[in-house]
């Protein structure tokens, strides 16, 4: 198959859809999220050549969940089923190359290539069949400073199609990497050039867009250095947390997810672009119903994976859906951990990174206490604790000082048995830790996000919010029908923002699960001077109001970031509205 550049994929794909998605202007900024069933148009749900690779099911209507502070509020109107919605910026336009200029295009170039394939990965003497980036697990670090200008090319070998998200990043929208939105899939045999300004410093990470492939082994840390870093320490450890299944008596990810959707008309959504991608490179709607469904939940395609029992007052209830076999440390089991070198008194920054797709972890380094300095990429006012409860694709940044010994680091798989991801630290003699070591730090209720405040430097600007958008997070495990304000996700939904304003989302829980909610190319403000994040957690029961500006213009994801959940619908998009 030929390669393609991104200009000839986006070129392609925007110039063919541009008069009528997104040139002309809608009548005003409604209340309702635009909608439209475009699956018999031009760019329906077998399309490759747009960025609206999917269809829906579902008309324009929804639930008034945007109100605009300027105006008088105006319902979205109606369009006939196969109009997407007009008048939203295009993930490729003039204002989006506007905002990369302002970010600066003068800094040096550091070039990267990724090789997503089928890998074999060593897990601790079980080698295990899955995909990865380059053959590793987890995928080779990306280390960039801030101001440098980023261009990695991904080479996709894999069966499907796929894609690379910068998570954290405020990254021009046509390289945000999600299929069916801001970019076409790249299809197997194909390639892929992903080029922007990184403009801020933090510990952030990679993944795919495109059905349940992050939870297999495509993820990989990118850290994001501070030319006027003000932190003093002499060594850094990167650590990545993640629940493991892919490979495991004949599991995957995408078994599991039709076990647990079970035929429910909403599951199988297409993750974070739209769409499932076939082996082909053709786009289509992955539903698990009908004789696959019922072969998957009967067991035949390997041992169930429901996560049965499972409770944690910390996360409201139930911690989630998924009974991962193993929990990894940098792609190493409890039973051969990796270990970290270093020097009693050695000051060490801990960059830990949670990609797993449906288990928050409790954190602690056995005998120590740790100060957490950043969230998300972000700094926040230091704060010491014994433990951490980090959500998935949550980010902390801690600094320790190391005693002399041999240390646990230990990731207790929130609410799941008791299992447990394990590294060592090593500063002098001693025996290794045993694979269930749990140090007694984890017996101390662990701090969350919301305990924290921004630091003075990066704390967000007293503003009234000029839009406030309601969120309500809904669905329950029975049905596996997740959703935002009732509408399980469809490409045409649009959340409309302007250029220039603060803008305020309040997140309603009303379902009885947790979920991490991820704002893509944004950051926002947790409330009452908390700290600046990209994802969040959310209990069941709670509101949580967050601002953010809209100085990134595009098309952005919304989404719970259990993947599992984002993929049975519980996603939408934030579109910045045209000023023509």
């Amino acid at each position: 198959m030929p390669t393609h550049s991104r200009r000839a994929l986006l070129g392609a794909g925007f110039a063919a859809v541009g008069s009528g998605l997104l040139a002309a202007c809608s009548p005003g900024d409604g209340g309702s999220p635009a909608g439209a069933d475009v699956g018999n148009s031009p760019h329906g749900p077998h399309a490759t050549h747009g960025p609206h690779a999917a269809h829906s099911h579902h008309g324009p209507e929804g639930h008034h969940a945007a109100h605009d502070h300027r105006h008088s509020h105006v319902p979205a109107h109606h369009r006939s089923d196969d109009d997407p919605p007009s008048g939203y910026l295009s993930p490729d336009g003039p204002e989006v190359a506007e905002a990369e200029r302002r970010r600066g295009l003068t800094g040096p170039v550091r070039r990267y290539t990724l090789t997503a394939a089928e890998a074999r990965i060593d897990l601790g003497g079980r080698t295990v069949k899955t995909w990865a980036y380059d053959g590793e697990l987890p995928g080779k670090e990306i280390r960039v400073t801030a101001g440098d200008r980023l261009q990695l090319t991904l080479n996709n070998h894999l069966p499907q199609s796929t894609s690379v998200h910068w998570h954290g990043l405020h990254v021009r929208n046509d390289m945000d990497g999600v299929p069916g939105i801001t970019q076409r899939a790249v299809r197997p045999g194909s390639s892929f050039d992903y080029r922007f300004v990184v403009a801020e410093p933090g510990t952030h990470w990679i993944h795919p867009h495109v059905g349940v492939q992050l939870d297999r082994a495509l993820y990989a840390p990118l850290i994001v250095d501070d030319p006027k870093e003000p932190l003093s320490y002499d060594k850094e450890w990167v650590v990545l947390l993640d629940d493991w299944l892919d490979g495991i008596d004949g599991s995957t990810p995408d078994k599991v997810l039709s076990e647990l959707t079970k035929g429910h008309p909403h599951g199988g959504m297409g993750h974070m672009g739209g769409m499932h991608a076939s082996g082909s490179g053709r786009s289509h709607r992955h539903r698990a119903h009908g004789r696959g469904a019922r072969f998957a939940a009967s067991g035949a395609h390997g041992p169930s994976r429901l996560l049965r029992g499972g409770r944690s007052r910390l996360l409201g209830g139930d911690p989630g859906d998924v009974d991962h076999p193993f929990h990894l440390i940098n792609g190493r089991p409890a039973e051969d951990p990796e270990t970290f070198h270093a020097r009693p008194g050695d000051r060490i920054r801990i960059r830990i990174i949670n990609a797993s797709g449906d288990t928050a972890y409790r954190v602690a380094l056995g005998d120590h206490r740790m100060t957490v300095t950043h969230t998300d990429g972000y700094p926040v006012q230091h704060a010491r604790t014994d433990a951490l409860l980090i959500g998935m694709a949550e980010r902390y940044d801690v600094l320790v000082t190391a005693k002399d010994g041999v240390f646990p680091f230990t990731a207790l798989a929130e609410g799941k048995h008791r299992r447990t991801a394990l590294a060592v630290l090593r500063t002098g003699t001693g025996a290794k830790p045993g694979a269930s070591t749990r140090p007694e730090q984890l017996d101390s209720r662990p701090m969350t996000a919301y305990q924290l405040k921004a630091a003075e430097s990066v704390r967000a600007s007293r503003r009234s919010p000029d839009r406030t958008i309601d969120m309500t997070l809904t669905g329950s495990m029975a049905k596996y029908n997740w959703s935002i304000n009732g509408r399980p996700y469809t490409p045409s939904q649009r959340y409309p923002v302007r250029q220039g304003e603060r803008v305020r989302i309040v997140f309603r829980n009303h379902s009885r699960m947790w979920h991490p909610m991820h704002l893509h190319g944004h950051t926002f403000a947790l409330p009452d001077g908390g700290p600046l994040k990209d994802t969040t957690i959310l209990l069941p029961g709670r509101r949580v109001p967050v601002d953010f500006d809209a100085d990134n213009p595009g098309l952005w994801m919304v989404h719970c970031h259990n993947v599992y959940h984002s993929e049975s619908g519980m996603m939408t998009i934030l579109g910045y509205r045209s000023s023509r």
